[in-house]
């Protein structure tokens, strides 16, 4: 049966499944690059480019092997612009008797998938995405009846099931979880090595110069150019942070230094999400460096936890709630997202590092997004709608299955808790704290009121405040509510004089 064989634009591994069963006689894979993908919303230059590029390296490679593949540039003039326009026209050129395809990662596309069989009048086989380590069918038995989900039990699962830093049925050393010995704040003097930096070959020219022309109105810097964008290249990026990085990660990876915007992360959520590298073999690296007295435990159990708790995680909440979770909005925000965001025109020097290092690079370490660029929003009210849409474009990393439950449920909270137990919410002493960052900034950190005070600090109790009714019951903050009770009133209306005062400069175009 001759099959037009389907892949996206992050599915690319030869060990795919819809290659699975490929016939060279008579089978066809299509791929392309289409403007509905680039254009849903304005994705930062530099994502457009790696994933042009990472696509026609690897459609590249499928030709070396042997596959016969149809593939159509962004600019090619006989473009129909859309997976579904390119579908049809294969369609006309070949005989087609069936189409296959692996799971997408995106309810949308998945919802489009599923009128195939009707529009184009020809079976559609949809085989699961068995890059990840968890099924949603899985994940929705193991959350099935459950009060709270949490990830910490869910990890412990998959830790079990995969045998991964186990001796027998405990854990090595005896300890699930080694996070709170992963929390040090930056010293002077660490040594960071510097991260890959890849060659720009033609075919990475060719789509820097296509960007350029093209997406020039997009958000973020295209140069330096610097992805790995084949497979050979993110395996090289892995053993990389496994050798100079992995040893350090566990015990400084919450923290934040001026200018070093990678630190000791191994910078592979771009390979692993478009699927130039495998979850498990991740996983073995970081597992085998462990166990051959490369890297400590606290380090290689955080750097796994990543990949098989939290992303599998996130994953099985996205499939399990959507559509509704794309429009939670727990604490009802509606503010604005300042225009900071886009040009780190700000006093805040935390926000100014991390939104520059996020226009140059594409990129920001967990921290960074979740206590600097989310905490922010989280204190702000910002509309989650908006604040979804910016952690979408700007990030090269960022697929809807990711980061829609990283920003709702993790940073903004506005899923009411189903991801996580309480809001991660704070003040500027954390910043202070984890970061070199305040040491710089126009506002003063020691000072919680008043001209020259930290936002962060008013902001925090802000929040609480006019959250109370929402937040008051939890458990994990309700100490914090005992403290604000404590403060005098004067103390109160100056928490709330300052956030007003705020709030009504970032609507006047102040720069705040």
């Amino acid at each position: 049966m001759s099959s037009l064989r389907l892949i996206l634009s992050d599915q690319l591994s030869e060990s795919i499944s819809s290659l699975t069963g490929y016939d060279p006689a008579q089978d066809i894979i299509l791929m392309c690059e289409g403007w509905d993908e680039t254009t849903d919303v304005k994705h930062h230059k530099k994502k457009i480019a790696f994933l042009f590029s990472a696509m026609r390296h690897f459609a590249k490679s499928l030709e070396i092997n042997g596959y016969q593949v149809e593939y159509t540039t962004f600019d090619d003039p006989n473009s129909t612009g859309s997976l579904r326009g390119e579908i049809k026209r294969t369609l006309k050129k070949h005989v087609i008797e069936r189409i296959v395809i692996t799971h997408p990662s995106e309810y949308d596309v998945l919802n489009d998938i599923k009128q195939w069989e009707t529009d184009f009048g020809i079976p559609v086989e949809m085989r699961a995405d068995d890059r990840f380590l968890c099924s949603s069918e899985a994940f929705a038995h193991w959350a099935k009846n459950r009060k709270q989900l949490r990830m910490e039990y869910f990890y412990r699962k998959m830790r079990k099931k995969y045998l991964i830093l186990m001796d027998g049925d405990q854990p090595i050393g005896g300890q699930w979880n080694y996070d709170a010995e992963n929390r040090k704040p930056p010293k002077e003097g660490l040594n960071i090595s510097k991260p890959y930096w890849g060659n720009v070959d033609d075919i990475t020219c060719d789509v820097m110069a296509l960007v350029a022309e093209r997406f020039s109105d997009h958000f973020g810097d295209l140069d330096p150019f610097y992805f790995a964008v084949t497979r050979e290249q993110a395996l090289q990026v892995l053993d990389l942070f496994i050798q100079q990085r992995l040893q350090h990660f566990g015990d400084y990876q919450d923290a934040m230094l001026e200018n070093e915007p990678w630190m000791y992360h191994s910078h592979i959520s771009f390979y692993l999400n478009c699927g130039l590298l495998l979850p498990r073999e991740c996983v073995n690296a970081a597992e085998d460096a462990y166990h051959h007295g490369r890297a400590p435990l606290n380090a290689v159990e955080g750097f796994i936890r990543q990949i098989i708790g939290s992303r599998e995680y996130v994953r099985g909440i996205y499939w399990l709630k959507m559509p509704d979770y794309s429009t939670e909005n727990f604490f009802q925000a509606t503010r604005k997202l300042p225009d900071f965001y886009w040009t780190a025109n700000t006093k805040m020097n935390c926000l100014r590092q991390c939104i520059s290092e996020t226009k140059q690079n594409a990129y920001a370490h967990h921290i960074q997004r979740l206590m600097v660029l989310g905490n922010f929003a989280l204190l702000a009210g910002i509309d989650p709608t908006q604040v979804n849409e910016w952690f979408l474009i700007v990030y090269a990393d960022a697929y809807p299955w990711v980061e829609l439950p990283n920003v709702s449920g993790m940073i903004l909270f506005a899923d009411a808790g189903y991801l996580a137990s309480k809001p991660y919410a704070a003040g500027g002493s954390y910043i202070n704290k984890m970061s070199d960052y305040c040491k710089n900034c126009d506002y003063k950190v020691s000072k919680k009121n008043g001209p020259g005070a930290c936002p962060f600090n008013y902001l925090y109790w802000d929040f609480l405040e006019r959250n109370r009714d929402k937040l008051q019951s939890n458990h994990r903050i309700s100490m914090m509510y005992k403290t604000y009770d404590r403060m005098s009133e004067q103390k109160k209306k100056a928490i709330e004089n300052d956030s007003t005062n705020f709030f009504r400069d970032i609507e006047s175009g102040n720069t705040v």
